[in-house]
């Protein structure tokens, strides 16, 4: 066997001792503030802090209304707790966030706002949802669910055109089925509202489906907006889209706040901390914590949600 011989040692003369790095920090431990299945899961980055990261920008708004008013809801399935004793406001002019851990009950909550939870046949639900100072289960199903529309996690347009998935629901709110030139208007103002429209109003009769999935998720949004609803319920919108599509979304919801009143389910607590002005604090069903979303970032008054907001759980 023939071994190489190596090159020479080449010796370098340096003005200045070099300095030595620093030693690599040491790992954190599981479930320590930079845990990545701890706090990054719930877009808390390692070390970061809510303070930093930017809010949207507002606009000056008139005085909040009222819209909804959660009394002391319990909500069971099998008569197994999912909700416990939980009393909220939900309020045009601003955005209410719902945290926390998942299956804490914040899906199951906000989609007892409209209803969805009686599609459920093992669910029960006790107490008191109000909607402009009506009880909800004195309002037929289908209009509660256009006065009160819901945008899920992953986006569902209907298999037709991009004008059609609009129509469909000011078609559904007639008696008689307008044309397509009556309702061009009605449809763009959706669309435009969603800030959608500069984006596809050339190709309004191509098929939904071939837009992305951040104009997908945009177009169902458009889609509830066409019923001009008092409430919009978003379960988690953009955890299926990248973050370019998130900013838009995020952005689209801060201006859509004066016009509606608007309830966010998110795992990514800097979302909340973005787009939110009120945050709601979940944990095995009952409401933690509740307040504007300065004292439940900056300042918690519960430890849970002190652990929770710092990625000590989650």
């Amino acid at each position: 066997m023939e071994f190489l011989t190596p090159p020479p040692v080449r010796w370098l003369e340096l003005d200045e001792s070099p300095t030595p790095a620093p030693p690599a920090a040491p790992a954190r431990a599981p479930g320590g503030s930079g845990d990545v299945n701890g706090s990054e899961r719930n877009g808390h980055a390692p070390g970061s802090s809510f303070v930093s990261s930017p809010r949207r920008p507002r606009r000056s708004t008139s005085v909040a209304i009222e819209r909804m008013r959660i009394q002391d809801v319990s909500i069971a399935y099998s008569n197994k707790p999912a909700v416990r004793s939980v009393s909220l406001p939900v309020r045009q002019g601003e955005v209410l966030a719902l945290i926390g851990p998942s299956g804490c009950g914040k899906t199951t909550l906000l989609r007892s706002l409209n209803r969805l939870t009686e599609l459920t046949k093992t669910a029960s639900l006790r107490g008191l949802i109000t909607l402009d100072d009506t009880d909800i289960t004195r309002i037929e199903p289908t209009l509660l669910r256009r006065r009160v529309t819901m945008v899920f996690q992953q986006p569902n347009p209907f298999p037709m055109s991009v004008f059609d998935n609009v129509a469909y629901v000011l078609r559904e709110q007639g008696s008689k089925r307008p044309r397509k030139r009556v309702l061009k208007e009605a449809v763009a103002d959706a669309l435009d509202r969603a800030g959608l429209l500069e984006e596809v109003k050339d190709n309004l009769d191509h098929a939904a489906l071939r837009l992305s999935g951040g104009q997908q998720q945009r177009l169902c949004i458009a889609r509830a907006l066409a019923a001009n609803p008092e409430v919009l319920l978003l379960d988690e919108p953009c955890s299926a889209l990248d973050p370019q599509s998130t900013q838009v979304i995020e952005d689209l919801i801060v201006r859509l706040r004066d016009d509606v009143a608007i309830v966010i389910v998110t795992h990514n607590l800097q979302q909340a901390y973005r787009v939110a002005d009120h945050v709601a604090f979940m944990y095995l069903g009952e409401l933690v914590e509740y307040g504007n979303v300065a004292s439940v970032f900056e300042t918690p008054q519960q430890q849970r949600t002190r652990d929770y907001v710092s990625g000590a759980f989650g």
